[in-house]
């Protein structure tokens, strides 16, 4: 069995932030999640007792990005945003027009955006695999899931700054 694992590329703030949010998801909240599960289970009867599934829910959610922050940090490359020289790379702010509209987006991934406000796109969508390497002027489309064909163009690509 092969398994693919794929480079995220991750300012240093990022990476920190990430870090700083592995860290208490496996310490405090753990420990946090398993004294409401106890004490939920104290409560009685578990087969209607809604706090204690929530509780175990909540586990689940918060063991599910405890193991995907883990991946992302052990394959994530750490550096400073790539300067735009033109072509569509991750971690580069692009203007295009993507089915008759104008958008600007991040190509990569929504933890390098943090708290800002922008659309980000994977490279591996199909938005990103179709534009990636792309230069300004570039005109392309990409199948959507259910095969339809979206028109893009390429007007700006910029350096992420975070």
């Amino acid at each position: 069995m092969t398994t693919e694992t794929s480079v995220t590329w991750l300012t240093q703030e990022a990476y920190d932030r990430l870090a700083a949010e592995l860290d208490t998801l496996s310490t405090v909240a753990r420990v946090d999640i398993a004294n409401k599960i106890e004490s939920a289970r104290s409560e009685g009867d578990l087969k209607e007792n809604a706090g204690y599934h929530a509780a175990k829910e909540e586990q689940g959610k918060m063991e599910a990005r405890i193991r995907t922050l883990t991946l992302l940090l052990r394959t994530a490359e750490v550096g400073h945003a790539p300067e735009s020289k033109g072509v569509v790379e991750p971690g580069t702010i692009i203007t295009a027009t993507i089915a008759g509209d104008e958008s600007r987006f991040l190509i990569g991934s929504r933890e390098i955006a943090g708290d800002s406000d922008l659309d980000v796109y994977s490279e591996k969508s199909p938005l990103g695999e179709a534009i990636i390497g792309l230069k300004v002027g570039a005109k392309t489309s990409y199948e959507t899931p259910n095969g339809k064909q979206i028109a893009v163009e390429i007007h700006l690509v910029e350096t992420f700054t975070g």
